[in-house]
């Protein structure tokens, strides 16, 4: 197999220590070479400071031939574990104690101001440079930077491949110096517990240092042997994660606690060794790239190389650092008067840079490597002035100084600041962005199966009001399918099984996430035919047979090949499905020949197990963060379209398909509407619906709207058989006789069986859950609490001809049933009448012990099935509803448009109140009659034989009428809990609600008359 690489989408940004312990002493200027050392101060490692700035900053400067700059981060963190430790150990050694509120206090007034500064203009910058739905992620990064833990958060979002194609945070640099803070806050502390350990040994000094010795040498072979690990496991857990970076600290702290300076051997060899490791350095820069696994072995070479440096430059017993007379090592260059100036001014350099190169691009655009490689020299402007004006006299200050609460006091206000100002900010850009609440899939208007709309022609003109999903929404709007979009470590999917899970005919969905975007259409394509769906789907995994390198675990993506393997096999050996759907993003590689090749790999399996496939083409790739843009263009958002030659690659496979040399294969494409005329660009948003989720993929809304569009493709392709306007593939039961009074039965359930057992299966059907299939609206769209189960604790037979349904409380949380008749055919004969009738009794509860309580028994369109979308237009009949334990029950029809119309939504066409003192403790019948007779259509409603309530069609518009009446329908019975319907009327389910009350049911019957039966 050959190997490709996939987008590497490893960090480029670090954070440099701040200036060594004891500031930077006095010098005298003028002459060159090495200054005299005041006590602690190494001006060769100053100098090398500026040399790993300078490697970091032309890496993010993209500058040519540097692409290995990003080593810099090791080098600086060497330097620190040297220069902290050594500081630990001379006070430990010196006063038999490390004094912790000094040290914190220090490292507190020399670091945190500085980078508040930054936090605070990059909080306040945003709110004009970033769109809004961007700028709320950045608030969340100032608060993780201000709290020392902005590392985990971007672990968190680069570890997880649905978070992936955001534009990188201006605070990402911020990672290692929360590192660094992490370390310290455990190594200073377990260092004055070892030397409180040592304090009465007789050789003190030597006692602190064998003891942290042997410690620090533990942690670094510990935290490498982690590094390697989770190089290969996790790339971002490991570049980021300050377990697998404590090493390079080890390494530092070992160059500060081991008796260098007694080692035997010639002083010259201290020459060698000092440009041997500025050699490394700079042989990583020129040589190492994003393809590099790292850090991982190859994290060796800079780490060693900073060390070798250090070490040319410690002083041996007589106090010289280098070989007497030749003047040749590297610390003479690196103790020049210029290297010297940038180590000084690299902490604040490094703060300011990449917030300068990634806000002016977010507002700008992409810049070539010359405007960023001056945006980088400009940052040194905020840089000189944060440290001449701020760190500097406030490192200097006798007063904060004097006293270590002082300095830690600063230190806190100095993470106040920043934080209080990003909550001020995130609050009203989150308040600007409104609630992120699920999207309600019943207010969707239906998808148009064929021309070049998306919309169907008789949905509401969609043009004016927000998007759907809006920005915040879109960035959760995944396919509901849980765990079943399988990580990047998963070698095997689990059962995944959807929709009629009994069923022995199945759509069997296989590829990567762009084959997952398509879950909630093929589950809505199978429910619609009885079948089940299984998923078989993995992140970032390519279908064809090609090998690649994964971003996440970056390295080759070995476990991609096993789980294609594993899911062939899984195929092969079970029972064969009806229908096998393939997809998968086509551009892991740009050869077309090897991927046709690839592509073939993977069919060959397939195609011999005699089962039809469809090629589900891929959709077009934005290549840019569609919400975010989306966000900051709510009035116009044809303002981030974007470019259809970059987002629509040609597609070999596809291209095989329609030549005919892919037998047993068939192509379909929705890109035509997705992207529709031949125009440069292609819409973000079309018809209101935001298409896409991120940089790449569909939002589910996008996908659902598309339900009727990719069913009628696949039917005209002969791949799924049609079903009839009523839901079923066989129609109505039409065959029986009419009765004397001219009604033909065409359903009915006494629920005759055991008690305890479960309704028939024959006739009906569970709802799950607490949403539909695809889960187009949480809480099953009206804010219900319960959970729906199949369990006979909530839906029986209770042995005496009665249907139960049961709400119960178990652990603070309610469950209850919901079942749906298996038939969505019902509907009247033309120019008849269908009567559906039950016999109820409601559950007997009244008063504080009722609230909440919502039995119903009520109809839906059958084309709701079709991925539950259209609704009210597709029409509902509620014949009967109570809440709350009221004397009271109403019905209702909803129809037309969501809100307001012709149907008055969302309360609909409603009959108010219907007393009924008695219903809670007998049986009455409730009923509802669809007449199509011509001339006289219309809806009504009955309690125990008596008309109660009407709605006709002269009521409104004949269109709305027709998509409310003219189809099949399906029955439900349910018992919810909570919801808007019991609120709105003074009920919330409380302490009070008392579980275990039944709605009873003795029958279920439905009937035509007249016409011609179905």
């Amino acid at each position: 197999m050959s190997e490709t690489t996939a987008t590497d989408l490893r960090p480029e940004s670090y954070t440099i220590p701040g200036p060594p312990p004891g500031g930077s002493g006095s010098r005298r200027s003028g002459t060159p070479g090495p200054t005299p050392r005041s006590a602690g101060f190494r001006p060769d490692i100053e100098g090398l400071r500026a040399v790993a700035v300078l490697a970091v900053l032309a890496f993010h400067a993209s500058l040519p031939g540097l692409a290995g700059g990003f080593v810099g981060v090791d080098v600086f963190l060497v330097i620190s574990g040297y220069l902290i430790t050594g500081l630990l150990v001379r006070e430990a050694v010196t006063t038999g104690r490390v004094r912790l509120g000094e040290f914190f206090s220090r490292r507190a007034r020399r670091l945190l101001p500085s980078a508040a500064v930054v936090l605070g203009a990059v909080a306040l910058a945003g709110a004009w440079l970033t769109v809004p739905l961007r700028r709320a992620d950045l608030e969340y990064d100032v608060l993780a930077a201000a709290l020392s833990v902005a590392n985990w958060r971007f672990v968190a979002q680069q570890t997880d491949y649905l978070a992936a194609g955001r534009d990188p945070s201006p605070l990402l640099h911020f990672w290692s110096l929360a590192v660094e803070e992490q370390f310290y806050l455990f190594w200073a502390p377990l260092l004055a517990v070892l030397v409180l350990l040592t304090a009465r040994a007789a050789r003190r000094g030597a006692a602190v240092r064998s003891v942290a010795t042997a410690v620090a040498g533990a942690a670094t072979v510990g935290s490498f042997a982690l590094s390697l690990h989770w190089t290969h496991g996790s790339v971002s857990l490991a570049y980021l994660g300050t377990p697998s970076r404590v090493w390079q600290f080890g390494v530092g702290a070992l160059l500060a606690l081991l008796p260098w300076h007694r080692l035997p051997g010639p002083r010259a060899l201290r020459v060698p060794a000092g440009w041997a490791g500025l050699g490394a350095i700079a042989w990583c820069i020129l040589r190492y790239d994003a393809t590099t696994p790292y850090p991982g072995y190859a994290a060796l070479v800079p780490t060693l190389g900073a060390a070798a440096v250090i070490l040319a430059g410690t002083p041996d017993r007589s106090g010289a650092g280098q070989a007497p007379g030749t003047g040749l090592g590297a610390d003479r260059l690196l103790g020049l008067r210029a290297p010297r100036a940038v180590g000084r001014l690299s902490y604040n350099l490094y703060l300011w840079h990449w917030p300068v190169l990634v806000l002016a691009e977010a507002r700008l655009g992409a810049l070539g490597w010359p405007a960023k490689a001056a945006l980088t020299v400009a940052a040194a402007l905020p840089a000189a002035a944060v440290l001449r004006w701020i760190e500097q006299p406030l490192r200097r200050n006798r007063t904060v100084s004097e006293l270590p609460r002082r300095g830690l006091s600063l230190g806190i206000a100095a993470v106040i600041i920043p934080v209080v100002l990003a909550l001020v900010v995130g609050t009203g850009t989150l308040r600007l962005l409104g609630p992120a609440a699920p999207v309600d899939m019943l207010g969707l208007p239906p998808g148009s199966p064929d021309g070049t709309s998306l919309l169907a022609r008789t949905a509401t003109p969609p043009k004016g009001g927000p998007v759907v999903p809006d920005a915040v929404q879109a960035r959760k709007d995944f396919p509901p399918d849980g765990e079943c979009e399988v990580a990047p470590s998963a070698t095997t999917s689990p059962a995944c099984l959807f929709g009629e899970t009994g069923s022995l005919d199945r759509i069997v969905l296989l590829g990567d996430s762009h084959a997952g975007q398509w879950f909630s259409p093929l589950l809505a394509i199978a429910a619609g035919r009885h079948w089940a769906l299984e998923e078989l789907v993995k992140q970032g995994c390519p279908l064809p047979e090609l090998t690649v390198v994964n971003p996440q675990l970056g390295r080759t993506y070995r476990e991609c090949d096993s789980w294609r393997a594993n899911s062939l096999a899984r195929l092969q050996q079970g029972p064969k499905p009806k229908l096998v759907v393939v997809s998968s993003l086509n551009r892991y590689t740009d050869d077309q020949d090897l991927l046709l090749q690839a592509w073939e790999k993977t069919l060959a399996p397939l195609r011999a197990m005699g089962v039809p496939i469809v090629y589900l083409q891929d959709t077009p790739i934005p290549g840019t963060d569609i919400p975010a843009c989306v966000s900051g263009h709510t009035d116009d958002p044809a303002a981030c379209a974007f470019a259809r030659d970059g987002a629509q690659w040609p597609d070999p496979l596809a291209a095989a398909i329609a030549a005919g040399r892919v037998p047993g294969v068939r192509s379909v494409e929705v890109n035509s509407v997705l992207c529709p005329g031949a125009g440069r660009t292609c819409p973000a948003v079309l018809e209101r619906i935001l298409l896409y989720r991120d940089d790449a993929h569909l939002t589910n809304v996008a996908a659902v709207v598309l339900t009727p569009r990719l069913e009628r493709l696949l039917t005209e392709a002969g791949l799924v058989p049609a079903v009839t306007p009523g839901g079923s593939a066989g129609g109505a039961a039409g065959g029986a006789a009419a009765g004397p009074d001219g009604w033909t039965q065409v359903l009915r359930d006494d629920f005759d069986g055991p008690g305890g057992s479960r309704p028939s299966a024959t006739n009906w059907q569970y709802d799950l859950g607490t949403c539909y299939p695809g889960c187009p609206a949480a809480q099953w769209g009206t804010g219900e609490i319960e959970t729906m189960t199949d369990s006979t604790a909530n839906v029986r037979l209770d042995g005496r001809g009665a249907l139960e349904i049961v709400p119960t409380l178990e652990n603070g949380r309610w469950s209850s049933g919901r079942i749906e008749s298996r038939r969505a055919d019902l509907a009247p004969p033309p120019g008849g009448v269908m009567r559906i009738e039950a016999s109820i009794a409601l559950p007997d509860v009244t008063g504080p012990a009722a609230a909440g309580y919502w039995p119903a028994f009520w109809t839906l369109g059958s084309g709701l099935r079709d991925g539950y979308t259209g609704w009210p237009a597709i029409g509902e009949l509620d014949v009967m509803e109570n809440v709350n334990g009221r004397d009271s029950v109403f019905g209702t029809m909803h129809c037309g448009t969501l809100d307001g119309g012709p149907c008055q939504e969302p309360k609909g066409l409603g009959s108010g109140d219907r007393a009924c003192q008695d219903c809670r403790t007998g049986f009455h019948s409730y009923a509802v009659e669809v007449d199509l007779t011509p001339g006289a259509e219309q809806v009504r409603w009955y309690l125990d034989g008596r008309e109660y309530h009407r709605v006709t069609a002269a009521g409104m518009d004949a269109a709305t009428w027709d998509r409310a009446v003219h189809h099949g329908l399906f029955l439900i019975l349910n018992v919810a809990v909570g919801g808007n319907l019991p609120a709105a009327l003074g009920g919330v389910p409380g302490p009070a609600t008392e579980p275990g009350h039944p709605m009873r049911v003795d029958y279920v019957a439905v009937s035509t008359r007249g016409g011609g039966h179905s």
